[in-house]
């Protein structure tokens, strides 16, 4: 069985896939922030470990 989707509906779609993408987006930077913050800290307290 085809489901046609009216203009209106497809619309609609892609608006919602487009929200999605843009709000995964936002989280993978914040991701990606917070990843590179903790792979500081790690380097740093690895440091100390290596000097103490």
């Amino acid at each position: 069985m085809d489901v046609q989707l009216t203009p209106d509906q497809l619309i609609s779609e892609f608006h919602d896939a487009v929200m999605e993408l843009y709000f995964a987006r936002k989280r993978i930077a914040l991701l990606e922030a917070e990843n590179a913050e903790l792979k500081a800290r790690l380097a740093a307290a690895e440091g100390e470990a290596a000097g103490a």
